[in-house]
């Protein structure tokens, strides 16, 4: 039986740079780093208090993911707060946090470009 998402993978260029965004810029802690290939290290990063993490790997022959839209939505309480503390730590934001019928959103990018989804669960907040 499928008990939930171990960790989702987050194709990047630079893992020393992404590594630092996501833990210094965005408050994930690191639960593993280690060498993988001769190229990379094997670099999962959780939110803390979440179950599913964020593996910082691109798979050889996958460098072309790098940089686009990822199907991931982070949720957050309070998205306008939350891009508001994001932005402080230099978190760029390509969509500024919204309103919508169902909910809030904004979409922000990684140090390679890569777009995700902050939102919230409930209704504009």
């Amino acid at each position: 039986m499928i008990r939930g998402i171990k960790f989702v993978g987050v194709p990047v260029s630079d893992q020393d740079v992404a590594l630092r965004f996501y833990t210094e810029a965005l408050g994930f802690k690191v639960i593993t780093d280690q060498p993988f290939t001769e190229k990379q290290r094997w670099i999962e990063v959780m939110i803390p208090g979440a179950e599913s993490g964020l593996a910082l790997f691109t798979p050889e022959g996958h460098e072309d993911r790098i940089g686009h839209f990822q199907s991931i939505s982070f949720w957050c309480e309070d998205v306008f707060a939350t891009a508001e503390g994001m932005k402080s730590r230099g978190v760029v934001f390509k969509k500024e946090p919204k309103a919508e019928v169902w909910g809030t959103m904004a979409i922000f990018a990684d140090p390679d470009g890569n777009q995700f989804v902050l939102s919230s669960r409930g209704k504009h907040k």
